[in-house]
């Protein structure tokens, strides 16, 4: 009836510490790929809060 190829494809998530077991090289390289965005993007929010604090501080220390 359907192929394959016309279903949704189910968006890759990753829970830490599941099993691995099953998972193909190629799943395991997505949820790498997946993993390191996510690290990027907790960086750049940490840089922009430290950013923000650190300009407020200076603020606070001129007066």
């Amino acid at each position: 009836m359907f192929a394959d190829d016309d279903r949704p494809k189910r968006k890759t998530i990753h829970e830490i510490g599941c099993d691995l077991t099953f998972l193909s090289a190629g799943e395991l390289e997505e949820r790498i790929t997946l993993l390191r965005a996510e690290i990027a993007r907790l960086e750049a929010d940490k840089a922009s809060k430290t950013s923000s604090r650190s300009a407020a501080e200076d603020l606070f220390k001129q007066k």
